[in-house]
C-alpha cells in the first residue's frame, strides 16, 4: 500500500494481482471465504442484475474496477505493447497482437470484487511514454471509457465496456459488451477485439475463470485471429485456463497458424507452411514482479481520480477495519446518489469530461476520446 497525502489529496495506491490471483500488496488478505459465500447467497437471488446490488467492503477489494481495467494496461514485467507495432510483416504484428491480448487477461482472486466505480470516476497513470485514461460514463448500466496513447511507440488504444454481471444459482457470469481497439499509428492498422466472460464458479468448486471466445480483427491487413478460452470443468477445483484458435484470412479461411497453450503458463504458435512451433507468451515472465504506481505530483491530482474518490475506503479494507470501510463506503455512494438527484431536479444531464459517447440498439456503446493524446499522469508506474 502506498499513501500519499501530505500535499494535495489523500490518495491510495495498492499492488496489482499478481499472476497467482493475489494482491502483492502484505496488507491485503481476503476475508474467510465460507463467509462471504454464505452471505453472497443470503443477498441476490437466481437471475439478479449485480451492477444494482451494492456489496459490503468484506467483498471488495482495496481498489475500483477502473483501477483493474487500468492495471491490465500499464502494468506488466514485459512490455509485450511495444512489440506490436514492430514486427515486419502483418502475420508478425498479428501474432503480437494476440500475445499482448492474452497478457491483459490476470488472475483473480475469488470471492472479492472490486468497487463499482461511480459516474465521472477517472484514472490516470503513465508508465514511460504510455499514458492512461479511464474515465466511467455511465452509472447504470456501467459503462468504462479507456484511452492509451504512447507517441513514442505510435499506439493508440481505445476500449468500451460495459459490463453485465448476473447470477445463476451456482455460478456469476459477467459478458463484457463493447470493443477493444489497438491502432498501429505508423502502420496504419486497427485491431478491433473483444473481451472474454468472465465466470465466478460458487458451487461445487469455488472458481474464476476467463471463458469463451474472442476475435480480433484487422481490416487492413486482412487477418483474423479467433481464440476460445476454456475454464476449469464443474466437476473439478484445478485450474485448466487454457487458450486454443488460429489466425486464418477471412477471404479464403485459410489457416496461416494455430495457437495452444495456458493465458497463466505459457501460449505457443505453429505455422501451418513450415510446422515451426514458436513460444509468444509466457505469463511468469511478462507479469512476475509488477509494480505498484507511486504518486509523483500530487498537486495535479484530480478529485474524481479512482484512488482519491475510494481513499478512505482502502485504508479501511486494508487494515480491516470493516466498520469504518462499509461507512466509508456509504459516504461514497450517498454522495453518488445525492448528485444524481441533484441533477434530475435541475433536468441536467450529465456529460462526460474526456469522451464523447453514444448509445444505440444496434450498436450499443460507443466512445470517442475527446484529445488526440492523452497527456502525462501524475501517477506513474516506476521502471
Amino acid at each position: 500500500m502506498v499513501t500519499e497525502e501530505e500535499v494535495g489529496p489523500k490518495v491510495v495506491l495498492t499492488a496489482p494481482l499478481s499472476l497467482e490471483g493475489e494482491s502483492d500488496d502484505a496488507d491485503y488478505r481476503a476475508p474467510n471465504l465460507l463467509q462471504r459465500i454464505l452471505s453472497l447467497f443470503s443477498s441476490v437471488r437466481p437471475g439478479s442484475d449485480l451492477t444494482r446490488i451494492q456489496l459490503p467492503p468484506l467483498f471488495n477489494l482495496p481498489k475500483s474496477q477502473l483501477q483493474c481495467y487500468g492495471e491490465s494496461v500499464y502494468c506488466f514485467n514485459i512490455d509485450m505493447l511495444s512489440k506490436c507495432g514492430k514486427g515486419e510483416s502483418s502475420l508478425e504484428r498479428m501474432t503480437s497482437v494476440v500475445a499482448w491480448s492474452i497478457s491483459t487477461l490476470r488472475p483473480l482472486m475469488f470471492g472479492v470484487a472490486p468497487y463499482n466505480p461511480i459516474l465521472g470516476e477517472t484514472h490516470h497513470v503513465s508508465r514511460a511514454s504510455l499514458n492512461v485514461l479511464l474515465e466511467q460514463v455511465s452509472h447504470h448500466p456501467p459503462v468504462t471509457a479507456l484511452h492509451a496513447t504512447d507517441e513514442k511507440e505510435n499506439i493508440e488504444m481505445i476500449w468500451c465496456h460495459n459490463p453485465v454481471p448476473k447470477f445463476y444459482g451456482t455460478k456469476v457470469e459477467t459478458e463484457v459488451h463493447g470493443k477493444r481497439e489497438l491502432k498501429l499509428l505508423n502502420k496504419q492498422e486497427t485491431y478491433v477485439m473483444n473481451s472474454p466472460k468472465l465466470v465466478i464458479r460458487l458451487l461445487p468448486f469455488p472458481g474464476v475463470d476467463w471463458v469463451g471466445n474472442v476475435t480480433i480483427k484487422c481490416e487492413e491487413t486482412g487477418l483474423q485471429a479467433d481464440l476460445y478460452y476454456k475454464g476449469s470443468s464443474f466437476l473439478s477445483n484445478r485450474g485448466n485456463r487454457s487458450v486454443k484458435g488460429k489466425i486464418f484470412v477471412p477471404s479464403s479461411s485459410k489457416t496461416v497458424c494455430e495457437i495452444n497453450g495456458h493465458w497463466d503458463r505459457t501460449v505457443i504458435i505453429k505455422d501451418m507452411t513450415t510446422g515451426k512451433v514458436n513460444e509468444i507468451y509466457n505469463a511468469k515472465e511478462a507479469l512476475s514482479g509488477m509494480k505498484t504506481p507511486i504518486v509523483k505530483d500530487r498537486k495535479v491530482v484530480m478529485p474524481s481520480e479512482s484512488t482519491v474518490a475510494w481513499a478512505e475506503v482502502n485504508q479501511s479494507i486494508l487494515s480491516r477495519s470493516w466498520d469504518k470501510a462499509k461507512q466509508a463506503k456509504t459516504i461514497v455512494e450517498e454522495r453518488e446518489r445525492e448528485l444524481a438527484k441533484e441533477r434530475k431536479s435541475k433536468s441536467e444531464i450529465w456529460a462526460s469530461k474526456h469522451f464523447t459517447v453514444s448509445y444505440s440498439k444496434e450498436s450499443g456503446w460507443e466512445i470517442t476520446p475527446n484529445e488526440r493524446w492523452v497527456p502525462p499522469a501524475p501517477i506513474i508506474v516506476p521502471t
